[in-house]
């Protein structure tokens, strides 16, 4: 074999190469750094597969989040203008506004106030309706400033009845 075949084959680790700018580097050391560019270009290839997928979260989440304040600021708006059934008639303004990309909430509300009256408490504009207590509120200052309370507790306590003691202890649960 001559010099030439010699120098092609027969490379080994501890062998130097030349670089570009005249020095001589081991082989060794130059494989070392082509295995960290290429683990290096693998991490940055996942990281910006990450960074898609993250913004594209953000996005999504943000349209989400505008829509929610959207529907909170029409809720707010069918409650101030009287609104007795809110979730039907958030649903009918998100189907319009969704149905006209330029339609105003407070043109909205009002349009839904004239077209569906029955979703609206006193169409004729009287401000917010409170809302009714339910079955289990129980109105406190009815029974106890007539003096209810002290009332029937002297009939259940005359009559020794359990009706009258049990219709004073059904009272007294609700203030003690």
């Amino acid at each position: 074999m001559s010099q030439l075949d010699e120098r092609e084959v027969g490379l080994s680790e501890t062998d130097e190469i030349q670089q570009e700018d005249g020095k001589l580097v081991p082989v060794s050391e130059s494989i070392r750094y082509r295995k960290r560019a290429q683990s290096a270009e693998k991490k940055v290839a996942v990281l910006e597969n990450q960074l898609a997928q993250v913004s594209g979260e953000a996005n999504d989440l943000t349209s989400k989040l505008s829509m929610v304040e959207q529907e909170r600021r029409l809720s707010d708006k069918l409650l101030a203008a009287g609104a007795v059934d809110v979730e039907a008639a958030v649903l009918l303004a998100k189907s319009r506004i969704a149905g006209d990309g330029q339609a105003d909430i407070d043109g909205v509300v009002e349009q839904l106030r004239v077209e569906k009256g029955y979703l609206f408490a006193g169409s004729d504009g009287e401000g917010v309706v409170a809302s009714r207590k339910t079955a289990t509120a129980k109105d406190r200052t009815s029974d106890v400033s007539s003096g209810g309370l002290e009332r029937l507790a002297k009939k259940a306590v005359a009559s020794g009845s359990r009706v009258d003691l049990q219709e004073y202890l059904k009272l007294r649960r609700n203030y003690v």
